[in-house]
């Protein structure tokens, strides 16, 4: 099922719009200009973050991918980026503060990153942290010991689209018991990724396993997905369980 395929003709919500202002801060997106396959451009971005703080948003903690291959995006190359784009958004005179981490692919380098405490990270020492989405990683319960025994808190990325785990959660059970934080892709629950990762979404929000919520936002494509997810029941009854930590960063 393909990207916000499942985002329009759906029966709308009852639930009364939310303004994304709640959450205060966004902490997963794509915004730095041509490093990864957010933004391509400046302009691109400020166009994103002029969205983002019309939705709401006064802070966006954005997150380029960071990898063994394809995008590399080593601190340096993620914090000149962040230089660039917060002075044009000063010469915007846009009201939005602005920071950085990254997006780390669980891969052969990441182990040798943490390792060298050589990570991007916000809030508490936290590291964001994606999987593969062929398939459960042998070595993520080592990666998460790692991560931990270097003073980080381990935030997993998006686990409601890793399909492997729909079935069955007992291995997010026990990251949740290894004290691994969750965050959450909120248009997972507007149906842009399609029926079973917005049901495996609400389930996790059913178990209270979410303490983040970010919009992995790479192009107004999931702008207009976040508008469509603001009447999601599910969305409200996430923030309104007082276990969020946005608001916090």
């Amino acid at each position: 099922m393909g990207l916000f395929s499942n985002l329009f003709g759906k029966k709308k919500a009852a639930a009364p719009p939310l303004d994304y202002g709640v959450l205060k801060c966004d902490v997963h997106s794509h915004f730095i200009p041509g490093i990864d396959d957010g933004a391509p451009t400046v302009e691109a971005s400020l166009e994103l973050l002029h969205a983002m703080y019309d939705l709401g948003y006064r802070k966006v903690i954005t997150t380029p991918h960071s990898m063994a291959d394809g995008f590399k995006n080593p601190p340096e190359v993620i914090l000149g980026g962040l230089g660039k784009l917060r002075r044009a958004v000063q010469e915007a005179k846009l009201p939005m503060e602005l920071d950085a981490a990254a997006e780390y692919y669980l891969d052969h380098a990441l182990q040798e990153k943490v390792a060298a405490q050589k990570v991007l990270t916000f809030g508490a020492d936290m590291v964001l942290f994606e999987l593969p989405f062929i398939g459960e990683p042998a070595v993520l319960m080592n990666m998460v010991f790692e991560m931990q025994t270097q003073g980080y808190t381990p935030v997993l990325a998006h686990p409601e689209r890793y399909q492997f785990w729909h079935a069955n959660m007992a291995t997010m059970e026990q990251l949740k018991d290894r004290n691994v934080l969750f965050q959450l892709n909120i248009i997972a629950l507007g149906g842009a990724y399609g029926p079973a990762t917005r049901k495996a979404a609400e389930r996790i929000i059913d178990k209270g396993w979410y303490e983040l919520v970010g919009s992995d936002c790479h192009s107004m494509k999931h702008i207009e997905a976040m508008e469509a997810t603001r009447t999601e029941p599910y969305l409200h009854k996430l923030v309104e369980s007082g276990k969020l930590l946005n608001w916090g960063l």
